[in-house]
């Protein structure tokens, strides 16, 4: 079974909100001159300060948890095309303004259900692998390990394509060997096929990680 708190680092990167008042902007490189390893190690250490350096405060306030999400993560994430690949077939049928809608409920439904698993997180619990082979010019992963509390370590790939910009951003996380798309890809679509696209996002936008966690676990009920 994944484990909270690595399961909370890699899907972090995709949902949207304010960023905390405690948060302090790292010295950045411009986004288009970092390698895709740079950008994992960069939100290594914002969640060495964020997170590990403010527990206690966000232990109390929920939400905070959930901003710090924003403020380390989301730029780095190509919500827009992972929602797309989550999607699958029925992108295609989607709307543009279906497909925006989607990303945002989706996105926002996960980090709900999962960012308090980041309150274990404690400092250098990120450790970014060396990166091994040439860097393609269009895709290229990022391997690191998490280490869980308990004395074991999660293997979680962080898969990247470079945009129109040039940017280096994440799309796809890898747990265990476990694909973050191809596992919610499989649950989002046996969900619009049940209830069709138009109701999952009304579900999500209402019902937010609780109809995350009902979709889940149908999967699980139907071997998914």
């Amino acid at each position: 079974m994944m484990r909270h708190l690595a399961f909370a680092i890699a899907v972090a990167f995709g949902s949207g909100f304010a960023a905390p008042a405690f948060a302090q902007q790292a010295a950045q490189q411009p986004a288009a001159q970092q390698t895709p390893e740079q950008v994992v190690q960069e939100i290594a250490h914002q969640l060495d300060t964020d997170v590990a350096g403010h527990k206690a405060e966000l232990q109390r306030n929920r939400e905070k948890v959930i901003s710090v999400v924003n403020q380390v993560f989301l730029p780095h994430f190509d919500v827009d095309y992972a929602a797309i690949l989550v999607l699958g077939q029925h992108a295609r049928e989607a709307s543009p303004e279906q497909r925006a809608q989607f990303a945002k409920a989706f996105y926002n439904s996960i980090t709900h259900r999962y960012a308090e698993g980041l309150l274990n997180y404690t400092t250098g619990a990120v450790k970014v692998l060396p990166f091994a082979g040439d860097l393609n010019d269009k895709r290229s992963v990022v391997r690191t390990q998490v280490a869980t509390g308990d004395g074991k370590t999660v293997s979680v790939d962080f898969v990247f394509r470079k945009t129109a910009g040039g940017e280096w951003k994440a799309y796809d996380v890898v747990i265990e060997g476990i694909s973050y798309i191809t596992n919610y890809r499989n649950q989002v679509d046996a969900e619009i096929r049940k209830v069709g696209l138009d109701q999952l996002i009304k579900n999500l936008q209402t019902q937010g990680d609780q109809a995350l966690k009902a979709m889940e676990q149908s999967g699980k009920a139907h071997g998914g």
